[in-house]
């Protein structure tokens, strides 16, 4: 039996992320899903989570009809505060590696399919990349044999795949100049090549979509995650933030319900092969770690230059996937005037950077409290 504590988390996991898909539900008419069958796949990450909790919310509200039937693939074993959130009757979770053919081989045929599988975080991206390429390549071929006649598929890209421009933001027409060389090939390319791959099927009239997805954040991380935003939450909590640089790199977050909002709109309702999903709040890291550290009252330690002006200072006891990690792009904005034409999202109707953080760092505060 699960303890009063850890139950009394989960309704606290529960309500924040129910606070998101109850908006999102309010903004995309997921009426169409009613009645067929749907994969996710990523279902642990961030976007999959709040994909899922979407979900639940839309088949509460319709729970006399026909409900979709989801089916959610998690590489691992669903971790213990995701378990009772996550626990409704038409959700099948099945665990396993989707690198590995005979794994996709036995799920059912989808109307809906969802690749949001793919570390998001360099510091894992990096670590395996052989496996990297793979999600991205292999394991999204063997999941469009899984798309029924008449199905729709979406791909989590990334905004990574403009890197090298310089002047942003980025439209839809560009694409970055990296060589296959960069240190962060594994991840640029595996996700070029699975936007061609969409592109392909999309010209042979199956509806396969690419969203470029840049900085999302929010509610539904796990602990540990070592994107900047949740590192400095993570060091917030504990009363105080170390900055490894200077912080004048510049950032566009984008709130997690306006991410799957617009995914979802990209999914059921889009029209071209590939969209940017992305948010308006820029800031730079330096800005990011003040503003945490004042929402958490901890202090900011920013690092001073010994050497000469351009040049970084040493931090040999820093731990080596705390350090900056190398290759990432400068600044990422996106332009999104293709989604506010077609799906009317304007700049007042995203969640601000202010009010997100409040939300995320309401997530991590229960999230560390869970050993």
């Amino acid at each position: 039996m699960p303890s009063m504590i850890l139950l009394n988390h989960m309704d606290k996991f529960n309500k924040i992320l129910e606070e998101d898909a109850i908006l999102i539900s309010k903004r995309v008419n997921l009426e169409e899903l009613l009645g067929k069958q749907l994969i996710i796949t990523g279902a642990s990450g961030l976007i999959g989570i709040n994909f899922l909790m979407s979900l639940k919310e839309f088949s509460r509200k319709n729970k006399k009809q026909k409900l979709p039937q989801i089916t959610a693939i998690f590489y691992n074993d669903v971790p213990k505060y995701f378990k009772e959130i996550l626990n409704f009757e038409n959700l099948t979770i099945k665990i396993g590696d989707i690198t590995d053919q005979g794994f996709v081989d036995s799920f059912p045929e989808g109307d809906y399919i969802i690749h949001a599988a793919g570390y998001g975080q360099p510091g894992k991206f990096m670590q395996d990349k052989i496996k990297t390429i793979a999600i991205n390549t292999a394991a999204t071929l063997y999941l469009l044999k899984k798309l029924k006649a008449g199905g729709k598929f979406l791909f989590l890209s990334t905004s990574e795949v403009y890197s090298g421009l310089s002047n942003p933001p980025f439209r839809e027409n560009q694409i970055g100049t990296t060589n296959t060389t960069h240190p962060r090939a594994c991840y640029i390319e595996g996700k070029r090549c699975c936007e061609a791959i969409c592109n392909i099927y999309f010209e042979k009239g199956i509806l396969a979509r690419s969203a470029r997805l840049s900085l999302a954040y929010g509610p539904g991380t796990k602990p540990g995650d070592m994107r900047v935003l949740n590192s400095f939450i993570e060091k917030g909590l504990t009363g105080k933030i170390e900055m490894m640089d200077q912080g004048e790199a510049k950032r566009t977050y984008c709130y997690v319900s306006d991410a799957v909002e617009m995914m979802w709109n990209i999914l059921l309702f889009g029209r071209q092969p590939v969209y940017n999903v992305g948010g308006f709040s820029d800031v730079t890291i330096a800005g990011l770690a003040n503003k945490i550290g004042k929402l958490l009252n901890a202090e900011v330690v920013t690092p001073t230059n010994e050497g000469e002006e351009g040049t970084e200072v040493s931090r040999p006891n820093v731990p080596p996937h705390d350090r900056k990690i190398i290759g990432a792009p400068d600044d990422v904005r996106l332009d999104m005037s293709l989604a506010a034409e077609e799906f009317k999202k304007r700049k007042n109707d995203y969640v601000s950077l202010d009010e997100g953080l409040k939300k995320t760092i309401e997530w991590q505060k229960e999230l560390y409290k869970i050993k």
